[in-house]
């Protein structure tokens, strides 16, 4: 923070991203000319749209803190004033006071700013009459009878919300002025240090507050322009969590080129604003800021009750049974089910094995995802599809099940074939059937998933849960109720060729499974894995010989495979990622970055962003579906519609970061934006016409 000295010329000014518009690239120029204007104290441009009088709270005394004061006055309304930080663009106050040897002013002290957003770029304002104080130490030994009289030069910026000139003044203090007033409308200064500290891409700000204090309409102003290697993002959405006497907000970053490894300061400071004018002055030292456990009150989503999120996430876990690579290990188990027949005690305990197993897995992602956010990891929802030895693990893990399909090998209590389910058969069936649906997110899903990655890990371990329940809900009311058991297809011949043909899904999901770890690995990595699942196939083969003669010993093949497997996995080089090119799409959309995001939005033309991954089956369907369409291209081209596409088959953290802010979990992710207006998520199943129509009502006021 650190003094004014005297007879030094003093700049508090920033600008940002002057390519974004006329209007920015105009104060740019101007703010060019500030340090040369301050320094030579020559009044070149005046004070006609806000004038400026420098004002004293009576004399000084010796000794003592004497406070004076810039009182700023707007010619109209529409002319503003700047706060120390600009924010994205503006000029803050540049001050130079011609003060007696000894005498040193201190840093100057301003109101609450607000906020004014004009073409995606938040400015720090102030409107109407306003005064900065600067307090100045005045020496104990100071002869204050005979001082020359103080003057200055002042240099800032006025603007509209169309038009910045620059203004400057040569100043001679006078006494008088609503000392009172003004000091009112400082931010007073925080009576303890808060703390702050970087997770990834996001500013955590730890502020003691007492708990019984009202919070209004929050924003969090920083006084430094840049932490680290990071800067703040002003006009992205901030958020707030409450717990006792500790406010926590989050602010995004941005990461600055070249500047990465810029040490951290020891403190920052700002204002946080209560609303209605009200706020604090704070200072934050760098250190460890808890956010676990503590409750959303501010984000960038409004979060349902709770029961809404539990009710939303069962529906999603029952959709999840109908999705490809689940459906056939499901169907056999309802067959398996109708194998059972009228033994309701076997009936019983067989679902409520496959229920346990299903809600352990669906629970331990969950708490997985939990752990590893609250650790500053930006995942989200199938976030171990983005890895390569978890792909080609569940490479090998489809190649056995569509082996087992064809009757290569059975797996007892799980197959069929043979007696009746075994408990911990169906516990495993379970496990698996939830490891195999992690890819797929759908409609009631995202909403649920989304919240639970915000709010406190209990209530998200709790929504986690819930899935992993409606899962499994179809099997348990299956087990539990005789007159849905007698529905289902009575046992016979037909039950064997049924589980070959489902072969077909399950072999398809290991194509997928081979294409997406080329994609996300290389070609020696997917030669190793073939390697392996070769050998892997002549063992399954070796003991479905020895279970077709009777002979045993299926846990010493199990425990040769699963230790295979685990030694090729662990052995082989960390892949080097390629280049990932993205797919072909008839749009020629631009790459995802928050930037050029931005960018597109004050182009004036509509926007469709999509984000997508190779390992999403609801995406694929929808590109196909609504996407890559002739007609929506040609929709979108007599709108001028601008595309883009974030690609989160590997890991990102900025889409997973962005992901986060819009309340989702995962991909599919569409965003419709109309020019000048904020982003309408569109639902994550898509129709053919939706697009389509988005893209008629943008063109339609254009061709009127």
């Amino acid at each position: 923070m650190g003094a004014v000295p005297n007879a030094l010329c003093v700049t508090e000014a920033r600008t940002l991203d002057a390519a974004r518009g006329i209007w920015l690239a105009f104060v740019a120029a101007l703010v060019l000319l500030f340090p040369a204007v301050v320094c030579a104290q020559e009044a070149r441009f005046g004070d006609e749209n806000i004038a400026v009088e420098l004002r004293s709270d009576g004399p000084p005394v010796p000794g003592e803190t004497w406070m004076l004061a810039l009182e700023f006055t707007p010619s109209s309304r529409e002319w503003h004033g700047y706060w120390s930080n600009p924010g994205d663009a503006g000029q803050g106050m540049a001050l130079l006071l011609d003060l007696p040897e000894g005498w040193v002013a201190g840093e100057p002290l301003y109101p609450v700013p607000q906020t004014l957003v004009i073409s995606e770029l938040m400015n720090h304002i102030y409107e109407g009459e306003h005064a900065v104080l600067v307090p100045v130490d005045v020496p104990a030994d100071a002869a204050v009878g005979n001082i020359a009289p103080i003057t200055g030069f002042v240099s800032y910026l006025a603007c509209t919300d169309r038009l910045c000139v620059p203004q400057d003044a040569r100043l001679t203090l006078s006494e008088g002025g609503d000392f009172r007033a003004w000091r009112a409308a400082i931010a007073p200064p925080l009576d303890s240090v808060a703390g702050y500290e970087i997770q990834r891409d996001r500013l955590r700000i730890g502020i003691p507050l007492p708990a019984d204090l009202e919070l209004g309409d929050l924003h969090l102003f920083l006084a430094d322009t840049q932490i680290g290697g990071f800067a703040p993002q002003y006009a992205a959405v901030q958020t707030y969590v409450r717990e006792g006497n500790l406010l926590v907000a989050e602010i995004p970053l941005r990461r600055l080129a070249g500047q990465e490894g810029t040490a951290l300061p020891e403190r920052i400071g700002g204002i946080l604003s209560l609303g209605d004018g009200q706020g604090l002055r704070f200072e934050a030292e760098q250190r460890d800021v808890p956010l676990e456990g503590v409750k959303p009150i501010r984000g960038p989503v409004d979060i349902p009750p709770l029961w809404i999120l539990l009710a939303a996430s069962l529906v999603g876990g029952l959709l999840l049974n109908i999705m490809p690579c689940v459906f056939p290990i499901l169907s056999l188990k309802a067959l398996a089910l109708a194998k059972a027949g009228g033994d309701e005690v076997s009936a019983r305990r067989d679902a409520l094995a496959y229920t346990a197993g299903v809600v352990l897995a669906c629970a331990a992602l969950g708490a997985l995802i939990l752990l590893l956010r609250s650790a500053g990891e930006q995942v989200g929802w199938a976030f171990q599809l983005q890895e390569p030895r978890i792909v080609a693990a569940l490479f090998l893990l489809a190649i056995a099940i569509t082996a087992n399909f064809l009757g290569l090998f059975q797996v007892p209590g799980m197959a069929i074939a043979g007696g009746k389910p075994s408990a911990r058969g169906s516990f495993a069936t379970g496990l698996l059937a939830a490891f195999v649906a992690t890819p797929c997110t759908g409609p009631f899903m995202a909403l649920a998933l989304g919240a639970a990655l915000v709010l406190r890990p209990i209530e998200g371990f709790a929504i986690f849960t819930a899935l992993g329940v409606g899962l499994a809900l179809p099997f348990l009311l299956i087990g539990f109720i005789p007159a849905g058991r007698r529905k289902l297809p009575k046992p016979g011949p037909w039950m064997e060729r049924f589980r070959r043909w489902m072969a077909i899904p399950m072999g398809l999901t290991v194509l997928a499974l081979a294409w997406l770890l080329w994609r996300i690995a290389d070609g020696f990595w997917l030669t190793i894995i073939g390697i392996v699942s070769v050998l892997m196939l002549a063992l399954l083969a070796s003991m479905g010989q020895r279970q077709a003669k009777g002979l045993g010993a299926e846990r010493i093949f199990f425990a040769g495979i699963v230790a295979l497997s685990i030694f090729a996995l662990s052995i082989v080089p960390e892949p080097e990622a390629p280049e990932l090119s993205p797919s072909q799409s008839i749009h020629e959309p631009f790459a995802f970055s928050e930037s050029a995001l931005a960018e597109a939005r004050t182009s004036g033309k509509p926007v469709f962003v999509w984000f997508t991954a190779d390992w999403c089956i609801t995406c694929k369907v929808n590109e196909q579906v609504a996407i890559e369409r002739e007609e929506t291209r040609d929709a979108f081209a007599r709108a001028g519609v601008i595309t883009m596409r974030g690609d989160w088959t590997r890991r990102d953290e900025e889409i997973a970061s962005f992901l986060a802010k819009q309340g989702v979990a995962g991909v599919p992710l569409y965003l419709w934006y109309v020019p000048g207006g904020d982003a309408q998520q569109l639902p994550q199943v898509l129709t053919p016409a939706m697009l389509r129509d988005l893209a008629g009502q943008a063109s339609s006021p254009r061709s009127e």
